[in-house]
């Protein structure tokens, strides 16, 4: 029988807006700040009523730019206070929100545009650059590319190298005001798509994962309930501060910076990007109480020599997600607090199923590596390696199925993939190894991400002989490597360090340094051909985002191993870089 959550929450089918903003003209504080810039808050801010209306206003401007229900917005940002008027906004007019990586380059943001089709791309200025040639390599006008900055909140802003800026998209004032979103209040309308949020899935290259309103206003009820259960809820509530550094176009920034935190009236502190030492002194400077973070912000707590510097009081908690965290490195920081007064909370998640499924009650301590129980309203069980048996032993390992209100409609335009994800009957297949212990929790130890591994003939240019290589654009036997949090196909990577003229065949692995996941390099010259470590690194520097990049090392060897049917020993690979990286430390260390 599949394990069941303790707890059960009514979800209403309602427009996200309507969940977090009531409707269109209710009244809304013109005083409380919900979103303020970290840099500027005295006077960059936005109230609820401020924050509803500048999105009407950008709603209205879309329907008169020709946005029709179901078209899809493309925003290529970091965080900036106006990155929750656009994605509300969006939603509002009855469009698409789909956030890029702000770190991409123009092949990245090119294949989202397309995958996605969107009809706007609104493009950070210090990136355009990069949004121009996307949308020259996705055939998008650049008539359709917009600038985008906060100027628009001083009065300013304006086009640049041919162009529009984004506030010829912003109505007016009085059109704002006058502008009513849809009422989505059955299971058919509430079940419309909301947002496109790019995921490699198990495998492959990233797929747009489609979230509805109800899944958003799921998960973010269910994200909520979790911090009700706290004996002091409303007095906690009341001193909320958070601050949002983790990149707004994510799914887990998503939906607790913009929605959780809009429903439960907590102010938000927004960085454009991440700092280490300005995240301690914004903590320190705002009384910031809740941390959120990844795994490498913990270790940099951890380790970092400035940390006790600053003054970190006012923290009462302190959860992570995104990727696995060792329980050594959280008493590490647990100790930065008197004793018992933080104890470090794992939680579990994925972009297909909107963000989190599983989660912690804070009236209990963890004092292990488990990511908790299930969320209100969730259901998961523990499949064998065959697809069909579930594993009813505890502390037994076998594959995580998931079924939620907040589980994704499907990929994008991508039925397949949907089909090897997602059973008929709302199980999502994980792709993740875990088991549940004696107290009934759970704990993620590995990754499975197995599909079909599909293989191509590619004839070189200046040769007769075929190489095998692996298709990015299908699925393979592989495991995706957790850069900072972020997915990465192995894939993806291998096809494009083919591309170099001297490469004949390659594969990449993750190696942990620093707990956290690198992407590291075989690589298999052809004959008389060489390159050295540092060109095939620079190499890719040029065609991937910073987290893709080959930062886990090079290593040349003659052949790559790989079984009878030409799949790829990546166990055999992971063995010899664990030795590779102790003999690494080991010479660094004299």
């Amino acid at each position: 029988m599949p394990y069941k959550s303790r707890w059960q929450i009514d979800v209403p089918n309602i427009h996200l807006a309507s969940l977090l903003l009531t409707s269109p003209t209710a009244p809304l504080s013109q005083t409380k700040r919900c979103y303020l810039e970290a840099a500027r808050p005295d006077t960059h801010y936005f109230t609820p009523h401020d924050f509803r209306l500048w999105s009407q206003r950008f709603a209205a401007g879309l329907r008169k730019a020709g946005l029709k229900p179901g078209d899809r917005v493309l925003l290529f940002s970091g965080n900036d206070l106006f990155f929750p008027v656009v994605f509300m906004g969006i939603i509002m007019a009855g469009g698409i929100f789909t956030g890029a990586n702000p770190t991409y380059v123009a092949r990245e943001l090119a294949f989202q545009l397309e995958d996605s089709g969107a009809t706007f791309l609104i493009c950070a200025g210090a990136s355009l650059d990069t949004g121009i040639e996307a949308a020259q390599m996705a055939g998008l006008s650049r008539a359709k590319v917009f600038v985008f900055d906060n100027a628009i909140y001083d009065g300013r802003g304006q086009a640049q190298k041919g162009c529009p800026y984004w506030g010829d998209l912003v109505a007016s004032t009085e059109e704002g005001r006058g502008f009513a979103w849809e009422v989505l209040d059955t299971p058919a309308l509430a079940d419309t798509t909301l947002a496109l949020n790019y995921s490699s899935g198990t495998t492959g290259r990233p797929k747009g994962v489609e979230i509805t309103h109800k899944n958003y206003v799921s998960n973010m009820l269910q994200y909520t309930y979790m911090g009700t259960l706290y004996p002091d809820y409303e007095q906690r509530r009341a001193r909320a501060r958070w601050l949002c550094f983790l990149p707004m176009y994510h799914a887990m920034a998503q939906n607790i910076f913009i929605a959780a935190a809009l429903y439960r009236e907590t102010p938000v502190y927004i960085m454009p990007k991440f700092d280490f030492i300005q995240m301690l002194e914004y903590t320190q400077k705002f009384r910031i109480t809740d941390f959120i973070l990844v795994p490498p912000v913990v270790v940099a707590l951890a380790k970092h020599p400035a940390v006790k510097k600053y003054d970190l009081s006012s923290v009462e908690s302190v959860g992570s997600g995104a990727a696995p965290l060792g329980r050594e490195v959280c008493v590490e920081v647990e100790k930065l607090w008197p004793e018992g007064k933080i104890n470090i909370k794992q939680g579990w998640g994925m972009t297909e199923a909107t963000c989190s499924i599983l989660g912690w009650d804070p009236r209990e301590k963890s004092f292990s590596a488990s990511v908790g129980e299930l969320n209100a309203n969730c259901e998961a069980k523990i499949m064998a390696e065959d697809g069909l048996t579930e594993v009813l032993e505890r502390n037994k390992r076998g594959e995580l199925w998931v079924r939620a209100q907040n589980v994704m409609k499907g990929y994008w335009h991508n039925p397949k993939a949907t089909q090897e994800t997602k059973t008929e009957d709302g199980w999502l297949r994980t792709g993740d190894i875990a088991y549940v212990d004696d107290q009934g929790k759970f704990h993620v130890v590995d990754r499975m991400k197995v599909s079909s591994y599909v293989m191509q003939s590619r004839v070189e240019k200046d040769s007769s002989r075929q190489t095998l290589v692996p298709d990015a654009n299908e699925g393979s036997l592989q495991e995706l490597i957790k850069v900072k949090g972020n997915q990465v196909a192995p894939a993806e990577l291998e096809a494009l360090l083919l591309e170099h003229p001297a490469v004949a065949d390659v594969a990449v692995i993750g190696v942990t340094v620093n707990n956290d996941e690198r992407p590291r390099a075989y690589i298999v010259l052809k004959p008389g051909q060489s390159a050295s470590a540092d060109e095939i690194v620079q190499f890719m520097a040029g065609k991937v985002s910073a987290t893709k990049r080959i930062t886990g090392g090079v290593i040349f060897r003659d052949v790559i191993p790989k079984n009878p049917s030409g799949k790829i020993l990546r166990k055999a690979l992971r063995e010899e870089a664990a030795v590779e990286l102790k003999r690494e430390s080991a010479t660094a260390k004299l």
